[in-house]
This record gives structure tokens, sequence and C-alpha cells, in this order.
């Protein structure tokens, strides 16, 4: 935790650098202490009938870094995710995010506090343009539950920022064009403009190069680097090439429990890591390829 003495009362906006949290959020006359990790779990557990997915996780993800989840197939990571996002339910254990409990809190609550996630599977709205997908998650705040039936003229004035989402991503020239034409690469790459466009403090990404040739796996590396400016980042990936090439810090799963935790280097190395890939991609082999 880090102690700040204040002075001023007005309130200013945080900024974040990677790894580093800097308050500029103001208290008159007192102290506020702002802590590194911006997510946390402690003896994270998901019990099916008697099977046990995911078995006393303890996650400490910092504030300002890209966080990989990796492990072999069935490790318990999309499990994790969905606990984290609250699409599932714990059976004990306790999550904690931006120093908030939200181990009881719905998936649409952890949403509205800047925790957004995106899905292995391609979810867009494939009728609509890919303009209109990013201005469906702007929509959200108007507050109102019935934007489809708003004139085009009073939704038009999200245009203007769903342009800029957009250009971020590197899908400007294809704005007009009906979301379902997209190729796979760009479909992701959409995903993410919208997830963008809800304002998240934290974006959770589920294998965000799953089933994408070379050249949009590069693509899509390069974006999540960008758009990670100022945000923290928790992603579960199979390319470990990926992970050597974004992740700060990498936490490994195995049989639904943490088996080692450090940058690539360290869980690369680790004996137990590299059992646990046997018969699969060995993280040695993406260190030294």
């Amino acid at each position: 935790m880090k102690r700040v003495a204040c002075r001023k009362a007005k309130p200013r906006i945080g900024k974040v650098q990677r790894g580093v949290a800097v308050l500029t959020a103001m208290k008159k006359g007192g102290v506020v202490l702002v802590s590194d990790t911006i997510l946390e779990t402690e003896g994270l557990t998901k019990e099916f009938r008697g099977f046990v997915a995911v078995s006393d996780v303890n996650l400490n993800v910092r504030r300002g870094t890209i966080h990989g989840l990796i492990g072999p197939n069935g490790a318990g990571k999309t499990t994790c995710f969905n606990m984290l996002t609250k699409f599932l339910p714990p059976t004990r254990g306790a999550i904690r995010y931006d120093g908030r409990d939200i181990t009881g809190m719905k998936a649409a609550e952890v949403a509205r506090l800047g925790l957004v996630r995106s899905f292995q599977i391609s979810a867009v709205f494939p009728h609509l343009t890919v303009l209109e997908n990013v201005r469906v998650s702007l929509q959200r705040a108007r507050g109102g539950s019935f934007d489809f039936w708003r004139s085009d003229s009073v939704l038009r004035k999200f245009d203007a920022r769903a342009e800029e989402l957009l250009a971020d991503v590197g899908l400007t020239e294809w704005m007009h064009l009906t979301a379902g034409e997209l190729p796979y690469g760009r479909k992701r790459a959409l995903e993410i403009a919208t997830t963008l466009a809800l304002d998240p403090v934290m974006m959770l990404l589920d294998e965000p190069t799953a089933g994408m040739a070379h050249d949009d796996v590069d693509r899509v590396v390069a974006l999540v680097k960008r758009v990670s400016v100022g945000r923290t980042i928790l992603l579960v990936e199979h390319n470990l090439r990926v992970v050597q090439g974004l992740c700060d810090t990498i936490t490994v799963l195995a049989r639904g429990s943490v088996l080692a935790e450090g940058d690539y280097a360290a869980v690369s190395r680790n004996p137990d890591v590299i059992a646990a890939y046997l018969g699969s991609e060995a993280p040695t082999e993406a260190a030294h390829g």
C-alpha cells in the first residue's frame, strides 16, 4: 500500500503507469492509501457436483499491468474467468476488485464498476454494421432500455466516439460493412472496440487470438499492447509466444490449482510447469523458438 498526503480538496482524474498506481484524487487534510493490487482472490474454489474445477486459487493482479492466466486444457482457466466476472458463483472464496468485495455481485454490476470481459467465441451483432455494433455499447450512457426504438438522429450523437474507437482498433475502413462480413481477426478487433466503449478500468480477454492466422495474431497483439495503456488486462491465452510478448506476470494453473507464478522467464523454466505441459506446447519451446 502507498501512503499519500493530500492537501487539495478538488478531485482530478487518476492516471496509471505500468505497474505503478499514481494518485491524483485529493482529499482535504487527509491521507489516501492506494494499492497496487486491482484484482485479487482468496481461496477461490468452484465445485460441480463433487468435481473440483478450481481449487483454492489466490490471484493478485497489479494495477496497470498485463497479467496472463495460462495452463493446459482443463486447467480451470475459463471457469476462473467466469467466477471473476460473475458468470459463475464460487463455491468458496472471495473476490476483491479495486478494494471492494464483489463476490456476491452480479455480472452487470461488476461491469458497471469497470471490470469488463470478452469471450472465447466471437460475439458481435452480425446484421448490424461495424459502426452500429460499437454504438450499441456506447448507448448504455443514456441509461435506457429502449434505444433500439429511438430515431436514428438521436443515436447519431454516439457516432463520433464510435469512429474514434474504430480508428483505435484499425477498423475505420470497415465501419459501414455488416459485421458478419468481417474476417475472423477483424471481428475480434471489433469485440475489443465494443469492450473499450464500456470505458473499462480492467479488461479480461478470454483467448483473444484463438483460431487466428499468423498475421491476425500479430495485429491483435499490437492492439492489446495499444489499449493496455492506462488500463489493467488479465488474459487467458494458449499461444505462449503471445503470452511471452505481452505479459508482465503469468499465473499457471494445472488441475484447477495455481502451479507457478512469475514473469515468463521464470515460469518457462519451472520444472513443474514443463511437466504439466508435456504432450502439448511446452513453455520452453516458445522461449527459445
